[in-house]
């Protein structure tokens, strides 16, 4: 993933039941989006349930936006036949925030490990195409307190920048916390600094 960009790309609506089989062996994949880790448990315990009877549950994930950790894991295929198989896929499309779950059914003729790396990188290449990608926008947020009379000039900068309001309490002392791109945050605290009417604070949300 390119650090220099202020977009990355995940998805944000779970795809599964992509079908792939070789040799008798039934490979089924689903991609998920993620937020953390216990959100891999979670999806993988759903799907051993749905799939109790199956082989193996094979999967690879990627969470974060600048600072990256990912997981390839093979659920006792040969080493690196099939989480890595799986995680390259994922990094093909440059998606995180994501898990991909392959589950198998055996079907009783072995595939070699090379067959295995071709069926599990063919069955994550699947799901991931059936999955609608979306590109987003790496913000940074800044808690804005100015007072209700210098409500004008804050809000001329924030139409002028096309700056969104995530939340906002309006009072004699009023607080705004918007979300700026990341490319942009620079110049758009510097504009709210300019103004001397208001203290500005980075803040995570």
């Amino acid at each position: 993933m390119n650090l220099e960009k202020d977009t990355y790309k995940t998805i944000e609506i779970a795809v599964g039941d992509a079908l792939y089989k070789e040799k008798g062996s039934k490979f089924i994949g689903y991609v998920f989006p993620i937020a953390s880790e216990d959100d891999v448990k979670i999806n993988i315990d759903e799907l051993k349930k749905k799939h109790h009877s199956a082989r193996h549950w094979c999967y690879a994930w990627q969470l974060g936006i600048e600072e990256i950790s990912y997981r390839a894991n093979d659920d006792g295929e040969p080493n690196n036949s099939a989480g890595q198989p799986i995680y390259g896929q994922i990094l093909s499309k440059d998606l995180t925030n994501v898990l991909v779950v392959v589950v198998r059914y055996f079907g009783g003729t072995k595939l070699g490990v090379g067959g295995l790396i071709s069926a599990y990188k063919t069955s994550a290449k699947l799901i991931l195409e059936e999955a609608v990608i979306v590109k987003k926008t790496i913000d940074v947020f800044y808690k804005l307190n100015f007072e209700y009379k210098d409500m004008n000039k804050v809000m001329r900068i924030i139409k002028e920048q096309k700056l969104y309001i995530e939340n906002q309490k309006m009072e004699l002392n009023c607080e705004f916390l918007i979300s700026v791109r990341k490319k942009n945050a620079f110049k758009v605290q510097q504009l709210f600094l300019d103004l001397r009417c208001l203290k500005i604070k980075e803040v995570t949300p």
